[in-house]
């Protein structure tokens, strides 16, 4: 089946779900004459969206007391913002995402790109990747996990990225200060200046209200920033004196809907 027939694919998965109260891989792949890879690539995804709860071999119906615990949708500026940053890749790019909420909102399109190389140092990144349909050749950092951040740091991690070399960087900042660059409250900052070394692009991700934040950690000075994707509500003399240091600048549209 295409993958223009995944979304009618999955609700018929839970048609089949609330009818049946349990569900197996074997028999799923089956009945929609696919792999059983992709079917639990499919339960993967409606686990991740909370509409059922994956078993060994299958599926059940998500518990009533879990019902609600549904993750928070993400909000229109990050769509837009990483609507804003796939439009940027290239075919058969080798491309690197860094943890945050603002850079994972870009996986659900890059199924639809084909020939991605991506590099992660987020279990989060690399699990929604996993879970795409059509998911792009994934390369983990290894190193040490930090539970601050939900990503691996450190020595080991640095040495794996130095290995490559990325066409771009996706990369958010807890906060933008004018004068000094990307800032972030974490302490550990190797990793993200590693990363930025070794693409040849590095674009931050990031909300408008993030920008002006004081932070005391700088993360990426300006000279380490190629392209600063943000979204419309962005003042006009911030975008001056964004603009004033050579930094490349979109400010996306956000849509009404």
């Amino acid at each position: 089946m295409s993958k223009r027939n995944t979304p009618q694919r999955r609700h018929n998965i839970l048609a089949l779900l609330n009818e049946q109260g349990e569900v197996t891989v074997d028999n799923l792949a089956k009945s929609f004459a696919t792999s059983e890879v992709t079917i639990r690539k499919d339960l993967a995804a409606l686990e991740s969206s909370g509409l059922l709860l994956r078993r060994y071999g299958g599926a059940v119906p998500m518990p009533q007391e879990l019902l609600g615990e549904v993750a928070q949708p993400v909000s229109p500026f990050k769509r837009a913002i990483a609507r804003a940053a796939v439009a940027t890749l290239k075919e058969h790019a080798r491309i690197i995402i860094d943890s945050g909420s603002t850079t994972a909102a870009m996986i659900p399109e890059l199924g639809q790109r084909p020939g991605l190389v991506v590099m992660t140092n987020s279990l989060h990144v690399a699990n929604a990747l996993s879970e795409l349909e059509h998911e792009p050749v994934l390369l983990m950092t290894g190193g040490t996990w930090d539970p601050h951040s939900e990503s691996f740091q450190g020595q080991v991690a640095e040495q794996v990225l130095r290995s490559y070399d990325f066409d771009q960087l996706f990369i958010g900042a807890d906060g933008i200060d004018l004068v000094r660059g990307t800032t972030t409250f974490n302490e550990l900052l190797g990793l993200s200046r590693v990363m930025a070394e070794v693409a040849r692009e590095v674009i931050v991700m990031v909300e408008s209200d993030k920008i002006g934040r004081k932070i005391p950690n700088v993360e990426l000075p300006w000279g380490s920033v190629n392209t600063l994707i943000t979204d419309d509500r962005l003042p006009a003399e911030a975008r001056d004196q964004i603009l004033a240091r050579g930094i490349n600048l979109v400010c996306a549209a956000v849509s009404q809907e």
